[in-house]
């Protein structure tokens, strides 16, 4: 069972935390901030943990996915605070950066907004020193139960996916991704897992975005036009991320189109982060790569540092900001500085999260908002909102889930209502369970059971069947098709079929044979076995009264004679000739089908007095005959049409019987009458029971199990199974 307690991120988008409870195991996902709240609210709720002792003792591990805040942003205060001392895992990028964007927010917190300090510059530090950092498709075992291997996400530099397997059971937590590629970095990229859970965030769970060509034109054109007018272009950013891919668009438009306005990015962070960049240029896309041997993306021509000075000066400009969604910082005073003009643009270029000043500003429909220290803000400036978010759309969530095929689904990450709709899309298009949790609420999943057995190598070889061999082959020989290694053939779309059989020794060892090897190790020779039916029979003419109450039928296995495959023929004339030419009887004792309101009476099997078995009498198998003990009994044509009448209707259904060895139908059949004697006050009573035997071999199931279903749509039989 796999338990996913999500801390953060359930239906909302921020502070990320989800705890993992697997066999005994626990993982924690990401821990972030929430940048709405600035209170106890920005937080994740620690205490809701299962306890074994403390946090280090109750978790084994935390994995963090990227270096934004609402994924990284609660980490020094849940180790130098709350005191977990465990191992941390994230990618290289995310451990050179994150200390940026963590000190970056302590500094707008606490040294230009008064706030209370959360934690110090040396907490950051030491906080920092618990990360192990792990590179891409990087296996990472801790002890002998717990295994997990990072993959690219995109959405920024270091961002991963991570498939964590624990014991059995496996769940891919995705993080952030884009699954689409931008200017700097690639498409998320991930194997065809088939997890028993996925995590996958939602942030665009309903939205389809436009091109990518034509969000950036009309970005473009909208600044190009501001500065043109001699207006100042606001573009509140987080530091790493999105400012580098719109420094990367904007650089390259003015050179193309000759613009002399500035741009400019705020000083320290962004400016250090580009150096990091530089260095980790193996993790951003191919393009960047082969560009960078002549120059580097990021030594950007147009772009050049701010200074506080030139916020009141006169001319055009465009200004690179933190933090994004005007959240704090220098991009909130300058937004109050340059709002009143109607000159002015402000772009937000992004996802803002509710309770910021960004969410007010692109949802609120009049012209004042709330800004900070609770002040009115006349708002006139243009407002531009272009989706240049790093997150995937509606679109790129599907074709991920389709890819990685998990049997459960758990959103996060996004908004309530659009989560529902997506819910109801997954549930609809891939029918797999969907689950959409709140903060503080469990979601239990089943993983699967796995077996682990050790196969032969007789099997594995000899028992190999020739349409796997021939598939092969035929694909690697293809001389038509483009060359390629032998591993590159896909064996999962070859049907391969193996006889088998599965044996569990006294020590619990499974152990796949094939039947020449499960025969030596059972010490038993090859057989078969035959399955006997008995059903009773209504005769028309006779009374309940005749007939002993109801009992059910017998099936069981008797064994019977050796046969092989090879040995199953269709029936010769001679053996079913008895049916063909059975031409007449009493039409008196007819049998008739019971309506559905009359009562079907079965006959008891037990051992009694004057029971007269009827059998087969001549090699001809033509007839039935009857020897009768009682002068009073049943005429043998009688039961020789009872029993003709039920195998005329079989072979009408069945056509052609399948028989075994010839001369012994696969129907065999035979009919026993009991009678027994019975004192009354008007004299001595006979009681006779009809019952039709039905014999088939073990070999041909799916042969009894129509044979079966004939008699109950006769009536004859109330219940039957083969």
């Amino acid at each position: 069972m796999i338990k996913t307690l999500v801390l953060g991120a359930g239906h909302e988008v921020g502070k990320s935390c989800v705890v993992l409870m697997i066999g005994g195991k626990t993982i924690m996902f990401d821990c972030g901030m929430h940048m709405g709240y600035h209170d106890d609210r920005r937080f994740p709720d620690f205490s809701l943990i299962p306890k074994r002792g403390d946090y280090t003792q109750s978790i084994d591990c935390i994995i963090i996915t990227h270096f934004h805040l609402d994924h990284i942003g609660a980490l020094p205060y849940f180790t130098e605070i709350c005191g977990y001392e465990g191992p941390i895992f994230m990618t290289y990028p995310t451990k050179a950066l994150a200390p940026l964007m963590l000190e970056d927010y302590r500094r707008v917190m606490v040294d230009r907004r008064g706030q209370q300090e959360q934690f110090s510059v040396l907490q950051i530090h030491d906080s920092m020193k618990k990360v192990t950092a792990v590179d891409l498709k990087q296996t990472i075992s801790l002890g002998s139960d717990i295994q997990f291997r990072a993959y690219y996400a995109g959405h920024v530099l270091g961002a991963a996916m991570f498939h964590l397997k624990v014991g059995e059971s496996t769940v891919v937590y995705t993080g952030d991704y884009n699954m689409t590629p931008d200017r700097h970095l690639g498409a998320a990229q991930i194997d065809r897992l088939k997890p028993d859970l996925i995590i996958t965030e939602s942030t665009y769970a309903t939205t389809i975005r436009d091109s990518k060509h034509a969000r950036e034109r009309d970005f473009l054109q909208a600044v190009h036009k501001c500065v043109t007018n001699g207006g100042k272009v606001l573009i509140p950013v987080f530091a790493l991320g999105r400012a580098q891919e719109l420094c990367i668009l904007l650089d390259d438009y003015w050179e193309r189109m000759n613009l002399k306005a500035p741009i400019y990015f705020s000083a320290g962070l962004t400016m250090q982060a580009n150096v990091y960049y530089k260095l980790l240029i193996a993790w951003t896309n191919q393009k960047v790569k082969d560009t960078c041997i002549t120059r580097n993306t990021f030594d950007f021509k147009h772009v050049s540092v701010f200074d506080r000075s030139q916020l009141n000066a006169p001319g055009p400009c465009v200004l690179f900001a933190t933090p994004g969604m005007l959240s704090g910082g220098l991009s909130l005073e300058v937004f109050r500085l340059w709002a009143p003009f109607e000159q002015n643009m402000v772009v937000v270029p992004g996802y803002c999260v509710p309770g910021t000043v960004g969410y007010r500003l692109v949802t609120g429909k009049t012209v004042t908002l709330d800004a900070d220290k609770r002040i009115k803000l006349e708002v006139r400036c243009q407002i531009h909102h272009l989706s240049f978010s790093a997150h995937t759309d509606a679109k790129g969530i599907m074709d991920l889930l389709r890819h990685v095929s998990a049997r459960h689904v758990i959103l996060v990450h996004g908004e309530k209502p659009k989560m529902a709709l997506l819910r109801t899309r997954i549930i609809s298009e891939l029918g797999v369970p969907c689950f959409v949790p709140g903060n503080g609420e469990t979601v239990e999943v089943p993983s699967r059971l796995v077996l682990k057995v050790l196969a032969s190598e007789k099997f594995l070889t000899k028992s190999q069947s020739n349409s796997l061999q021939t598939s092969i082959k035929s694909k690697v020989d293809d001389v038509s098709a483009p060359k390629r290694h032998m591993e590159d053939v896909s064996l999962s779309s070859i049907h391969d079929i193996r006889s088998a059989i599965i044996i569990m020794d006294k020590e619990k060892t499974i152990q796949v044979l094939n039947p020449e090897e499960a025969l030596n190790v059972l010490n038993v020779s090859q057989h078969n076995f035959l399955y006997r039916c008995r059903l009773p029979l209504y005769i028309s003419g006779m009374n309940d009264k005749d007939f002993n109450a109801p009992e059910v039928f017998d099936r069981g296995p008797t064994e019977g004679n050796e046969i092989s495959g090879k040995e199953l023929m269709k029936p010769s004339k001679k053996c079913c000739r008895g049916i063909q030419e059975f031409s007449g009887f009493q039409q008196q004792y007819d049998l008739e089908d019971k309506d559905a309101e009359n009562e079907l009476i079965w006959a008891e099997r037990k051992e009694q007095e004057n029971e007269l078995e009827l059998e087969d009498k001549g090699a001809e198998n033509e007839r039935i005959w009857a020897e009768h003990k009682e002068q009073e009994g049943i005429p043998h044509s009688v039961l020789e049409a009872m029993v003709q009448t039920v195998y005329k209707h079989l072979v009408k259904q069945l056509g052609d019987i399948v028989c075994y060895k010839q001369d012994n139908c696969i129907v065999a059949n035979s009919v026993c009458i009991k009678i027994s004697s019975e004192k009354t006050q008007s004299g001595t009573e006979n009681k006779a029971q009809y019952i039709f035997t039905c014999t088939w071999s073990g070999q041909d199931e799916e042969l009894a199990r129509q044979i079966i279903s004939i008699l109950h749509m006769m009536q004859i039989a109330s219940q039957a199974s083969a």
